[in-house]
């Protein structure tokens, strides 16, 4: 049997790195991973980056074969148009997307939080994750705002996206890598992280975001210029997403091009996205995935 899913990215709101919860907004990036079941062992393929670690598509497709009681193998192929290492939830969106689509090709009837807590131990197996990223996954699999405690698995709040707005993001070339980080960084900050937390359960999503980036650009030494500069040009909010090293700016359609110059560096990729609030789903078949 052979299925498909797609999750979406999604964009930082607070880091949950320093405190163990967090809150992310879903972005229409999306991966798309089919699944085909048989053979033996599972061989994965990442079409736009083959030389890319494939552990946390075997961590989540084993898990849900061993959940199914299938001895057997899989070949799993990821399409993706969100930027990998960068801080915009690849991880997540391919783990939601691999499990889902495993599910549906064995026939097995997941819940919503079964898939997830399959995603996010997958992740933690592969050690692309420090605190399960929960809200990553949520906001990945759910779309819209998401207010989550990772170290419970709870969600505390969702909210829809305003689909009127705009997700200018500013990518570099580099690449950070979540397994490769060190948590001690940001110490120093989780006592204002909390503050920001408490602003994102209050509505104040821009704000949160807004200050969460600059906490965290200061504390991983990246620099909040960029991001002030995308204020400046009249986004409502703009920050570094994840540990970064990508920038997200939000804002309304009519400064988009403002928000675009003010952003654009050289070496670095821009991206225009949108807010996302569909659900990942999946269906029998392969992928209709095309990005041009």
């Amino acid at each position: 049997m052979k299925a498909t899913a797609r999750a979406h990215g999604a964009i930082t709101i607070v880091n949950a790195i320093s405190i163990g919860k967090g809150a992310a907004m879903g972005i229409d990036l999306y991966t798309e991973a089919t699944v085909e079941i048989g053979g033996k062992g599972v061989e994965v393929m990442i079409k736009e980056n083959p030389d890319e670690d494939t552990s946390l598509a075997k961590a989540a497709v084993n898990r849900v074969l061993k959940l199914a009681q299938m001895d057997c193998g899989a070949y799993v192929e990821i399409t993706s148009n969100i930027p990998i290492g960068k801080g915009l939830k690849s991880s997540s969106a391919a783990a939601n997307a691999i499990v889902l689509a495993t599910a549906r090709a064995a026939n097995l009837n997941l819940s919503d939080a079964e898939i997830l807590n399959i995603a996010v131990d997958a992740a933690i197996e592969a050690g692309v994750t420090i605190t399960g990223a929960y809200d990553d996954a949520c906001a990945s699999y759910y779309g819209g705002i998401v207010i989550t405690d990772n170290l419970r698995r709870q969600i505390v709040k969702r909210d829809k996206a305003p689909e009127d707005l705009v997700v200018v993001l500013l990518v570099p070339e580099f690449k950070s890598y979540t397994k490769f980080f060190d948590r001690n960084a940001l110490k120093p900050i989780a006592s204002f992280v909390e503050d920001v937390y408490r602003m994102s359960l209050n509505g104040e999503y821009w704000k949160a975001l807004t200050l969460n980036g600059i906490l965290h650009a200061v504390a991983l030494n990246y620099g909040a210029k960029k991001a002030l500069d995308a204020i400046r040009a009249g986004a409502l909010a703009a920050g570094l997403s994840g540990t970064g090293p990508a920038i997200a700016a939000v804002c309304k359609e009519d400064v988009v091009n403002d928000v675009v110059n003010a952003l654009s560096e050289k070496g670095c990729e821009i991206i225009i996205a949108k807010p996302n609030n569909k659900k990942a789903y999946s269906w029998v078949g392969g992928s209709f995935a095309g990005f041009g």
